[in-house]
Order: structure tokens, then sequence, then C-alpha cells
């Protein structure tokens, strides 16, 4: 298994030498690599089984080493810059040819942001190069919130993992682009839909594609648990599968007619945050849990919520 501590220094030796270290971020737990280096990219694709259709999300320390290596900065990018970086919003921007076309799968924009977690700030502003990093998971699998998370998939395929805690966000960032100089959320994340647009008016909405996307994370099947879930209605869906020792996912209230220790509850309070930081934690839990199925309940269609929705409608077989 791979080694897990906080030497961010030994992170840096080697990321410089172009080997892949997990990385803590604010939202979940990300496996980086020199996004300049294309043997290191390239490892990257190849460690978490990922497709090279679909691109990968370039980290960096701040917005001006993102003004040098992106063409063009749109007016509401520089807005939502400025308001919500370092933070987990992803912008989706034309990109310079120092980018690899490996990273962008060939796309003609890059997938960047700057991330808020102290250590992942520390270990960039050691490194001259940015760090290209999709969540630290197998691909299609759930993405890892802590440094086991990482550890249990892929800690015999890396030689590191900084440890910086279970992550305070849980969702993966929000993934905004820009067409014809309109503002389009690819992915449903971390920063809210309804904070975006409270900065900048209406954004069009433009999810799940099924081949060849224009971001990263929007392929429609994605966040499965070692487990089938199912998503909806608990209470319609149920009638479905007599005989089955079913799990339930819920947000605030369990279900009556299933035993307590199959169950387990996003916010008992009906948080929207504390539910976010709880999915995929929640979802690795039922793997141990003598279930053979998950019913997921659909959450509010607001705020947080949506992206959280969108999550497991995507991790679904029913979807």
């Amino acid at each position: 298994m791979a080694e897990i501590g906080t030497d961010i220094q030994k992170a840096a030796r080697l990321l410089k030498r172009g080997k892949l270290v997990a990385i803590p971020t604010e939202t979940v737990y990300g496996l980086a690599g020199n996004a300049f280096n294309e043997e290191a990219v390239l490892s990257i694709f190849e460690t978490k089984n990922r497709p090279q259709f679909d691109p990968l999300i370039v980290h960096s320390s701040g917005v001006e080493w993102i003004k040098e290596h992106v063409a063009e900065i749109p007016s509401l990018a520089k807005t939502l810059m400025d308001e919500f970086w370092p933070g987990p919003m992803t912008l989706v921007l034309p990109k310079k040819s120092i980018i690899p076309d490996l990273v962008t799968s060939g796309l003609d924009s890059v997938a960047v942001r700057v991330p808020k977690h102290p250590m992942t700030h520390d270990l960039l502003q050691l490194l001259d190069f940015p760090l290209a990093a999709p969540s630290a998971n197998p691909f299609g699998y759930v993405s890892p919130t802590t440094a086991q998370h990482v550890n249990d998939q892929l800690g015999d395929k890396i030689d590191y993992i900084l440890d910086g805690g279970p992550t305070t966000v849980g969702l993966e960032s929000t993934i905004i682009g820009f067409e014809y100089g309109k503002p389009i959320i690819y992915r449903l994340g971390g920063l809210s839909m309804d904070v975006i647009e409270d900065l900048i008016g209406p954004v069009e909405v433009s999810l799940n594609q099924s081949s060849d996307p224009k971001a990263p994370g929007m392929l429609k099947s994605h966040y499965a648990p070692g487990k089938p879930l199912y998503f909806g209605n608990p209470g319609e869906m149920i009638t479905d599968f007599e005989g089955k020792r079913i799990g339930f996912l819920g947000f605030m209230t369990r279900l009556e007619f299933l035993p307590p220790n199959r169950q387990l509850l996003l916010s008992p309070r009906g948080d929207l945050h504390e539910a976010a930081v709880n999915l995929f934690a929640f979802m690795r839990q039922f793997e141990k849990f003598p279930v053979d199925l998950i019913l997921a309940e659909r959450l509010p269609e607001i705020g947080l919520g949506k992206a959280i929705n969108d999550r497991l409608r995507r991790a679904s077989v029913n979807s």
C-alpha cells in the first residue's frame, strides 16, 4: 500500500520526478501529476483506468498563473474568479499551447481551478508547474474524501498520499464554461448554482454526456458504489425488491419498515452542506453493510441538493 503522510516536501520531490501523488483538496482527494509532463499525465489515465477522451482538471496556485496559460478570460469568468477562488469552482477557458492536448483530451479549452486547502496550496507554491488532478479513485467509482479512501482503492499503484484530513466540501467542484459569451454549468458541485446566479445572473445547465464531453465529470455513468444503487422514491421502489436485503441512504428521516442498521442519513438536521460532506463516505459504508442493494432518496432540488441528486442519479442503475 502507499505511504500516507504530511510531508509536503516529499510530495513535491515525487511530483518533480514525474510520479503521482494523491493530494487533499476541499472537495475530494485528487490524483496529481505534473500537468506539463505527458508521461505523468498518461500515468494518471492508466492508474485510474480513465478513458482518455475524458479531460482532466488543472490545479494551480493562483489566478496569476492561470492568466499566463489561458488564451482568454471572459469578463464573467474574471468576476467568478475574484469571488470564488480559491474554492470549489472550475472554469473551462481557451487554452494556450503549453497545456498538453493529452490533458484536455484534444479540446482547445482547459479546465482550471485554484483549490482551497492549505496543504495543497503550500505544495503548489513549491512547484514550477501546475497539477493535473482528477479524483483519486478508479474511474467511475465513488470519489475519496479521506486519505484512507485513496489507499483502499489506489494504494498499490501510487507511492505517496498527502494526508490533509477529511475533505470539508465532499462534492467535486462546480464546472463552468462559456459559450458565445454565456456561462454554462457543465457539472453541478460544491459551489451551488444559486450562489453563482446571485453574482452573475441566470446560467444555463448542460450535464451528462455519454461521450466526447466538453469538460471533466460529464459522463452519465459515474460515482458508482460497490452495490447496486437505485435513486428516487424509496416507498415506490421497494415493492420491486421483495426478498432482497435493502439498504437506505436518506436525507433526514429513516424508513420505519427497514432495520436501523441498514440505514444511513446524510443529515438528520436537514443541512445540505452536511449531506454533501457525508455523501461519498456513506456510499462507501454500504459496501460493508449486509445489504444486496441501496435505495437512495431524492433530496430537495435546492442549493447543494441539486448537486447531490446529480451524483446519486449518475451512480444509480435505474437512471
